[in-house]
């Protein structure tokens, strides 16, 4: 009985504890201008019952110590009510990014309302680029960057991202649900942003998560995947669905340090 109500508190504790997870890409692609450009890329607040307005503003504070120069998000913003989408984007606008900020839908924000949501991203300063991309300039250099619809609720259209880039240009897609990397067979793309699983929420000890919400298992749960044409980073989210409790997979925010690697 004891240790059940410790597990408890603990996974409840946990579901708390952001930390920020940083990582460098190191690409031939990358531009010279955006050899160590920071990018800020958090997924699934589900802002709601589970997760309170004043948590987002302590999120929002959290990513502008960053300094970031750039903010993606992978979608799913609110839980369970249409209530919660105007009051977590009017938060989302206080983030600073030098760049910009651009973002895609996750499935609960078709389900609680896209047009609610596209609408407030605008006015948030977020770029929506559900099929949709564009050329970020920095200095002299750019690199593209691209989204697609929620692979469940949404058709997904990557021409848009990868029709005007060449194989010697960095290019980057955000897809909420990470399974559609499985129908990508373009060569044109360098790193794909997910989120959606969570992680699963609950795992053991990190290595296995019991419950994922895609079909293809383990292989998309969470972290920084190479696949043979591209990469893939899953995070484990910032928010969770029910039960609103963590086991080993903190919630985060992902730091990607883009690094143009050296010419050998």
């Amino acid at each position: 009985m004891v240790s059940g109500l410790l597990f408890l508190f603990y996974t409840y504790l946990e579901s708390r504890w952001i930390k920020i997870n940083e990582f460098d890409f190191i690409s031939h692609h990358v531009p010279t201008e955006f050899h160590r450009l920071k990018i800020v890329f958090i997924s699934d607040i589900h802002h709601g019952p589970y997760f309170s307005i004043k948590r987002v503003a302590k999120l929002v504070k959290s990513i502008n110590e960053i300094n970031p120069d750039l903010v993606i998000f992978g979608g799913d913003y609110v839980h369970r009510d249409a209530k919660y989408i105007k009051p977590v984007f009017d938060e989302l606008s206080k983030i600073n990014s030098s760049i910009g900020m651009y973002g895609v839908l996750g499935n609960h924000d078709y389900w609680e309302g896209r047009v609610e949501t596209e609408k407030c991203m605008q006015n948030a300063n977020i770029q929506d680029i559900v099929n949709k991309s564009k050329w970020i300039k920095h200095q002299h250099d750019s690199i593209k960057i691209g989204g697609v619809g929620d692979l469940c609720e949404d058709i997904q259209l990557i021409d848009s991202t990868i029709q005007d880039v060449n194989i010697s240009n960095f290019c980057l897609l955000v897809s909420h649900n990470p399974g559609y990397s499985e129908q990508i067979s373009s060569n044109k793309i360098d790193l794909i942003l997910s989120g959606h699983t969570h992680g699963g929420q609950i795992s053991l000890f990190g290595f296995f998560s019991p419950i994922l919400p895609s079909k293809y298992g383990q292989k998309y749960g969470y972290g920084l995947k190479k696949m043979e044409k591209f990469s893939i980073y899953i995070t484990s989210g910032i928010g969770t669905i029910t039960p609103p409790l963590r086991f080993f997979m903190r919630p985060e925010i992902v730091l990607i340090n883009l690094i143009k690697a050296e010419k050998k």
